[in-house]
């Protein structure tokens, strides 16, 4: 797992305890405890080195002079459904490109893949995509949207109503677990993991690819 993949499951872990009030609260004046109000829907990001995707002239070639074309994944967008039994996720991003050489009009398509990950580590489904690029002729930029969506169903996603009790239940002081941690128990930080998904975005890239994104 990639540390962009591990920074996203997290963040979903994090989200999954949030509260009322967007985050989840230690509530001290009524009793120790977690308010949590887990949504269904997944969290959205890209991750390390398929954000951005370099085309070279000359097959093999890596270096500044052999560069054809760059571009970049940006501007991730969410709009998620969660009221039926499947949560629907749809993804929306730009990308943003440039070439080297500007003379005539081309068009260049880039693939892409949507991938559904579940507990940070499992790949639940994964389709591919393509953008298109149209460059003018003497354009150096061009600029293209594409989308992903994908449905999960909301029971998976749904953290079990006993692991709920356990996070959000108040705790007074003195009370034996008043000072542990319910997410550090085993079996609850597995329930969460469950029922976390990601929707993940990026270029689909070949090995080439993404050697040249890792170590440039």
């Amino acid at each position: 797992m990639t540390p962009r993949t591990r920074l996203l499951a997290a963040v979903a872990v994090l989200a999954a305890l949030s509260g009322c009030r967007t985050k989840g609260d230690i509530v001290v004046e009524e009793g120790v405890g977690i308010t949590a109000v887990r949504g269904a829907c997944p969290s959205v990001g890209i991750p390390d080195y398929t954000g951005d995707v370099t085309l070279f002239r000359t097959p093999g070639a890596t270096d500044a002079g052999a560069i054809d074309v760059v571009a970049a994944m940006t501007n991730v967008r969410q709009q998620c459904n969660d009221s039926g039994e499947k949560v629907y996720s749809n993804a929306t991003f730009d990308v943003l490109a440039r070439r080297t050489d500007v003379r005539g009009a081309r068009t260049v398509t880039l693939p892409y893949f949507v991938t559904v990950l579940r507990g940070g580590t499992a790949v639940i489904t994964k389709r591919l995509g393509s953008v298109t690029l149209n460059f003018a002729d003497g354009q150096e930029r061009a600029h293209a949207s594409g989308s992903g969506s994908a449905y999960i169903d909301k029971s998976e996603a749904t953290l079990p109503p006993e692991v709920r009790e356990r996070i959000t239940r108040k705790r007074k002081a003195g009370d034996t677990d008043a000072a542990v941690d319910p997410l550090s128990a085993p079996d609850v930080k597995a329930a969460v993991a469950r029922a976390t998904f990601e929707v993940l975005l990026g270029f689909q890239l070949d090995q080439s690819q993404l050697t040249y994104n890792a170590t440039r």
